[in-house]
């Protein structure tokens, strides 16, 4: 089969591969979308250790099932299914408790960081286990189901915060990510929804996506503008969707007293937290790691269009411009966010 292969970092080639094997309790899908995410891009250098080559990367993909093991009885070849990026054990202490994100023996799909090598879904082939699997409603394209794992990183942080009806919440970042939350608090009834970014173009979308309000990082004190917003009180909850110093400096200082912090972004392995801050403000900090089994949920929001995904995807292209595609993104081409690649 044909696949996109990482050979040496920043370098890529279209290879022929071996097709994947599939044991008793998995199933074989021909790959009809794989979106590329930005950890892929972060990748693709070395700068991660999570994408050491050779490497067939992406993990945000649909498909349509071709082979299933003989363990597999709810599944059948020729089903659209999409599939979680994790890859979980289901025996371990937080699998029986269905925090799979959390599971001992996790592994990634298209990551090789030297504790394993899981070849993922740039290529005409991949095989997953049936209890990652997800049926794509029939309303919802491939493309738009390669779209649901972001989707559900996104949600799985609401889940992890305290949003009620008429909240105040700040999102700083809006990346993909951080405008799939502003969509998603949007939906659960926030009544003040202010967005920070440095790029207008990018403040323009949280506008379009549901935000109040929306402040130029670089332009202004943002906690200062969030406290005139909120009342001189400061925001109920804050997404810091980057993972530097300074944005989560920015996220704690917005926060009223009492207020939850929901981390992100993990851009830096370490930041410095303004601890004084966090403890005599008595604020409450949240980890939000992937997503942990809501793809239902998620497919059910775009299928409902309750959730636009479209006004993401910036192109889609065949397998074989992959590396051409890798380099725009890495490169930091203005007003590329998804690209979508099609074997």
């Amino acid at each position: 089969m044909k696949a996109l292969v990482l050979k040496e970092y920043n370098k890529f080639e279209i290879e022929e591969v071996p097709v994947p094997e599939y044991v008793d309790d998995e199933v074989l899908i021909r790959v009809k979308a794989c979106s590329i995410c930005g950890s892929d891009v972060h990748g693709m250098d070395g700068s991660t250790g999570r994408r050491i080559p050779p490497i067939v990367m992406g993990h945000e993909a649909s498909g349509i099932i071709e082979q299933v093991g003989k363990n597999v009885k709810n599944y059948k070849p020729g089903d659209r299914v999409t599939f979680d990026s994790t890859i979980s054990c289901g025996k371990c202490y937080f699998c029986r408790r269905g925090e799979i994100n959390l599971c001992d023996n996790r592994m990634v799909l298209g990551v090789s960081c030297g504790d394993y090598r899981l070849h993922g879904a740039f290529a005409e082939f991949v095989s997953v286990p049936q209890h990652i699997l997800y049926p794509i409603p029939d309303s919802v394209s491939f493309e738009r189901a390669a779209m649901v794992e972001p989707l559900s990183v996104a949600f799985h942080a609401i889940t992890r915060s305290k949003v009620q009806l008429g909240s105040s919440a700040v999102v700083v970042g809006a990346g993909m990510i951080g405008l799939l939350i502003i969509q998603l608090l949007k939906i659960n009834g926030c009544g003040k929804i202010i967005a920070v970014d440095m790029i207008p173009e990018k403040l323009e979308m949280a506008k379009k996506f549901g935000a109040t309000d929306v402040i130029i990082a670089d332009k202004v004190e943002v906690p200062a503008e969030v406290y005139k917003l909120t009342g001189s009180r400061g925001a109920d909850i804050a997404f810091e969707v980057v993972g530097l110093t300074p944005t989560v400096q920015n996220a704690v200082a917005s926060l009223k007293k009492g207020g939850t912090l929901t981390l992100v972004g993990n851009l830096k392995p370490l930041v410095d937290l303004p601890l004084q801050l966090v403890v005599t403000r008595q604020l409450s900090l949240n980890g939000t790691c992937a997503s942990s089994g809501e793809y239902p949920e998620c497919l059910d929001l775009i299928a409902s269009g309750k959730v636009d995904v479209d006004s993401f995807i910036s192109a889609v292209a065949p397998l074989d411009e992959g590396a051409s595609w890798f380099n725009r993104l890495y490169n930091q081409e203005k007003g590329l966010m998804k690209v979508i690649l099609k074997p």
